[in-house]
């Protein structure tokens, strides 16, 4: 394990881009963080979106330069696989929390629970889960919850693309029905909370038991790696490689790219629809320049990448 891990450091020293981890369960997204910060020989590690420990699957972490890719990849939309229990309410709405209500769900019907998702579908307005990692006045709503205060969050709008129902099992009898789902929403979207509601809908309460993301943005399972497969070979997506992913791209000339070089403003790209994302902009020898968006007939660098311009937003 040693040599591997060597072998890592070694191979991304002073290296920039995206690690993709499928993060195992039981671990907090810090202390993934912290793991690769060893890996990659480098403090500036940073993730796109904390997975809760229960949770596995997809964790997109950045590592030097890449890091201020990152704000952009958190709002991308996520997919999900879950397991819901119907027929429980818990205080986490997951299983990791003290059960509040038990309700025979024996006379919940597959209609009802298709119905159910149904309505949870599309553009919603929903209540984060209590133990979020949301600031009350500068505190974690999970830390007050945690201290025993009674936490009440704001409804905000979210954006549920899928919510198949894929299997219903009777537990126990019959008195509790596991359903496995796979959901795809916007970013900000708890996939507890939607648990929670359905339970609540059906009149029989509900927490999620199982929670696996499989997908944030363009990045799959499939790009994936163990905490152990990255110690002993640390893959890393390079950062010209990574933006091409994520963003719209612009190929510059050599005088566009030297003009981004210095943080200048260049002649607008082609349009972008509103909710567009920045488009990464691109030097003719394939580097990633700046991170651009149009303002009327200029683009303006949002983030500069080339050489000299590292420490922070060009003007």
């Amino acid at each position: 394990m040693d040599s591997g891990q060597t072998s890592g450091r070694t191979a991304v020293q002073g290296q920039s881009g995206l690690i993709i981890v499928d993060k195992p369960q039981g671990w907090t997204s810090h202390d993934v963080v912290g793991r690769l910060r060893r890996l990659a020989g480098t403090r500036k590690v940073g993730h796109a979106g904390t997975l809760d420990p229960m949770a596995t699957g997809v964790l997109v972490v950045g590592i030097n330069r890449a890091t201020r890719l990152l704000t952009y990849i958190v709002g991308t939309a996520k997919t999900y696989t879950a397991t819901i229990r119907l027929g429980q309410s818990t205080i986490t709405d997951d299983a990791e929390g003290e059960v509040l209500t038990e309700t025979i769900a024996a006379a919940v019907t597959e209609e009802a629970i298709r119905n159910g998702a149904a309505t949870l579908t599309g553009e919603i307005s929903q209540v984060p889960s209590s133990v979020s990692a949301i600031k009350i006045n500068g505190q974690r709503s999970y830390a007050r919850v945690r201290s025993g205060q009674a936490v009440e969050l704001q409804a905000r709008p979210v954006t549920v693309s899928r919510f198949d129902i894929h299997d219903i099992r009777r537990e126990r009898g019959g008195k509790l029905l596991d359903v496995d789902v796979t959901v795809e929403c916007s970013s900000g979207t708890y996939v507890r909370a939607l648990a929670r509601d359905l339970g609540a809908a059906l009149g029989v309460g509900g927490h999620l038991t199982a929670l696996r993301r499989t997908r944030v943005g363009p990045f799959g399972l499939e790009a994936a790696a163990t905490l152990d497969e990255l110690a002993a070979e640390l893959t890393v997506l390079e950062l010209d490689d990574a933006a091409r992913a994520l963003f719209p791209v612009r190929e510059l000339d050599a005088a566009e790219a030297l003009e981004l070089s210095h943080g200048r403003r260049i002649a607008a790209g082609e349009p972008a629809a509103p909710g567009t994302p920045p488009t990464a902009a691109f030097a003719p020898d394939g580097r990633l320049v700046a991170l651009l968006e149009n303002r009327g007939a200029q683009a303006r660098p949002l983030l500069v990448f080339a050489p000299g311009q590292e420490a922070g937003n060009a003007r």
